[in-house]
């Protein structure tokens, strides 16, 4: 018992003597940390939304109880959610699945598909342009395009209203298109798939534009110089030499388009509720209200998810399938623009043109909007809307003082303000430390762990993983609606862009660095402060700068989850949906200035932006 009990003590002191080895690292700490809370912060939400999904709630017990003649109680196991949303009914219920589910399936596929279009085409050759030719005012082109990304994606779906309503289409309010010329466009062009498609692909167009220029710019020139020496023609070189080149880029942009855009819900709602145009997350949000579906509103949630993991899988399948997308082992630093000749002038005018309309123009319409009397009238021009500081009247809800002293207006701004910055430090501060842990431990099982679970928020759309954490409020209900759950919700769905961008910092610098401070005796957080972060500010500044901008222009993450005043975006959703145009459009246009501004001069103090943490150069 002795020699037993001996060697017991000795292995036990044997284990301890290791664990306190491999944690004296740092690197050890923070990625075995890291590991615990992400699986925590993924794997019981989503367990929580597959027993929502399977469990009767009290109101769907009563209704299937009705409906089927089951004996349900409510917390009773049960697959009805699922045979309701999914499959075709009897009686009074036989169109449900397909109203609810299938047809607003089919409009999310087609409006995301015709989206990375439009979004390759628009950023794919503004890209090639800039990239490849001679045209003028590049930097010019290059800076104002990033605006559509960086403002909220309902922008250019308000300026579409704003622009395109008339007397003949929905409410009937005038817009100024009509105003000015008494053209009315048809009803399509207004409302519906049409300006759902293209507000989603402009929105997204500059994202197109970043991974496809970045690979573009980095191309040898040598291998089109090549193949026209040996006579090919453009288009051929196009096809055989530039596109395979730039496909990694492309569908890059096809997964973050297409499974952004089946997620999106501000856009839908504004530009397509009014022609009955429903998707996937308007529908889900019908169901949550509803308040007897929430087990069918679990099931699209789950169905949501899985899209967004089958494009994952999708992307991943392709570039497995041809290991190296290079042709060279050099690149040469040669540059050749293609001389465009005569179309220069022509489609320098064109580009600006354009860019003025998705980036400078809707400031303008949202600025006009929000000081019109009479919608359409731009005699009517005041600043009421502004300054008043009495009730402003006229409308069948109750709206208060002008925006800037209406108090209901400025408590959800510090709302939005105050949850953005916590959101930034938390989001950039862990993608710093992740990426220093990552970096370190590469190569490692529990470094892929961390990565691939940092990853995962990315794959869920904001409408389904504030969903799933709806699930999470209604069993830990002493987070229900308060602002700590909409910071876990936002830290934990922003935190893939912080970390793919403190990975890539971490990762270029050489380990000899830490080693040399670390022989000078300094301390792992002097080393952090004062040495790494340094050398890499303007890549980590980029972690922190993208969550608190993705917060100010969030609706479709945080509506679920809080009532309509709380926030600044879900206040402009609710007197949009009130028919208050010229506050909403001055909300707005509040949100828009902070976004750019706040961009603009975190870039000139520090050099970082926003297409530096969305992977731009």
């Amino acid at each position: 018992m002795s020699k037993n009990g001996s060697e017991g003590r000795k292995s036990g002191q044997k284990l301890l003597y290791r664990a306190k080895s491999y944690f004296s690292v740092q690197a050890n700490v923070l990625i075995v940390l890291f590991a615990v809370l992400l699986l925590v912060a993924t794997a019981y939400p989503m367990f929580s939304v597959i027993r929502s999904s399977l469990t009767a709630g009290q109101m769907e017990a009563m209704m299937y109880n009705s409906l089927f003649g089951s004996k349900l109680k409510t917390g009773d196991f049960t697959w009805l959610n699922f045979k309701m949303l999914l499959t075709r009914g009897t009686g009074m219920m036989a169109d449900w699945s397909v109203m609810q589910f299938w047809k607003p399936l089919w409009n999310s596929l087609r409006m995301s598909t015709y989206a990375c279009l439009i979004a390759i085409v628009i950023g794919g050759t503004i890209a090639f342009l800039i990239t490849r030719t001679d045209i003028r005012c590049k930097k010019f082109f290059s800076s104002v395009f990033i605006f559509p990304y960086i403002m909220p994606s309902w922008t250019l779906a308000l300026v579409w209203k704003n622009v395109f309503a008339n007397s003949q289409v929905g409410t009937g309010v005038v817009g100024m298109l009509e105003s000015l010329t008494g053209i009315c466009v048809p009803a399509w062009v207004v409302y519906g798939i049409f300006p759902c498609s293209l507000v989603m692909g402009i929105h997204y167009a500059p994202f197109a534009y970043i991974l496809i220029g970045g690979t573009l710019r980095n191309m040898d020139a040598n291998l089109e110089e090549a193949a026209t020496i040996l006579q090919a023609g453009r288009g051929r070189i196009l096809r055989k030499i530039t596109i395979p080149i730039v496909m990694p880029a492309l569908f890059s942009t096809v997964l973050l388009v297409f499974s952004s855009t089946m997620a999106s819900y501000a856009v839908p709602v504004f530009v397509g509720s009014p022609a009955n145009f429903f998707v996937l997350s308007t529908r889900l949000r019908s169901l949550y209200e509803g308040g007897i579906y929430t087990g069918q509103a679990y099931v699209m949630t789950i169905a949501l998810i899985l899209f967004g993991m089958i494009l994952l899988g999708l992307n991943t399948w392709f570039t497995g399938k041809r290991k190296s997308f290079t042709t060279v082992t050099g690149k040469s630093g040669q540059v050749s623009y293609i001389k465009i000749g005569k179309l220069n002038y022509v489609l320098t005018v064109l580009l600006v043109i354009f860019l003025f309309l998705i980036s400078i123009f809707p400031i303008i319409s949202f600025a006009l909007e929000s000081m019109v009397a009479k919608q359409g009238d731009y005699s009517t021009l005041t600043l009421k809307y502004w300054l008043s500081r009495t009730e402003i009247s006229g409308y069948a809800v109750a709206v208060g003082n002008g925006i800037l002293f209406n108090r209901n207006i400025l408590n959800a701004l510090w709302g939005s303000i105050k949850l953005s910055l916590i959101v930034s430090v938390i989001v950039g501060s862990c993608g710093v430390l992740i990426g220093y842990a990552v970096a370190r431990k590469r190569g490692t099982k529990l470094a892929g762990l961390v990565s691939g679970l940092a990853f995962f928020p990315y794959l869920v759309p904001s409408m389904a993983f504030g969903a799933i954490f709806l699930a999470v409020a209604s069993k830990l209900t002493f987070l229900r609606g308060t602002l700590l759950l909409l910071i876990i919700v936002g830290a934990i769905k922003y935190l893939p862009f912080a970390t793919r961008s403190g990975t890539n910092a971490m990762m270029q610098l050489s380990g000899e660095i830490e080693e040399a401070a670390l022989i000078v005796g300094a301390s792992w957080p002097k080393r952090m402060l004062r040495i790494l972060f340094p050398i890499q500010k303007s890549a980590f500044i980029s972690g922190y700068l993208l969550p608190f901008v993705s917060c100010m222009r969030e609706l479709s993450l945080f509506v679920l989850l809080t009532k309509s005043g709380t926030l600044i975006t879900t206040l402009l959703s609710y007197f949009d949906e009130k028919a208050v145009t010229q506050i909403s459009n001055g909300i707005n246009l509040l949100i828009v200035i902070i976004v750019l501004l706040v961009n603009f001069t975190t870039n000139k103090l520090t050099g970082a932006s926003i297409d530096k943490g969305v992977g731009g150069n």
